[in-house]
């Protein structure tokens, strides 16, 4: 489960077994866990949210919503770099 980066109490990541879905973070207050808040990335450079599990509230979400989208770039190399791949299927 390699951590990407942490916006304020926050961490962005992925889990290391979902690589056989588009390309994805979760995003967790502390430790990560199974009820993490997953964001889609899309192939036009944006995001969406899968589900809020984590229940992060509007404004924090939106805010986390934008830097997940400023870091589009990283997370996509970070994304081939792991999961060993030269390809990336997006949501939408």
């Amino acid at each position: 489960m390699p951590s990407l980066f942490t916006v304020g109490s926050y961490t962005v990541f992925f889990w290391s077994n979902e690589n056989n879905e588009p390309i994805h973070v979760h995003v967790t207050k502390g430790k990560p866990t199974a009820n993490s808040t997953k964001i889609w990335l899309t192939k036009n450079g944006g995001c969406i949210v899968a589900n809020n599990k984590e229940r992060i509230p509007a404004k924090e979400l939106n805010e986390l919503l934008e830097i997940i989208q400023a870091q589009y770039f990283l997370i996509c190399i970070k994304w081939k770099n792991h999961f060993k791949t030269d390809t990336i299927s997006f949501y939408c």
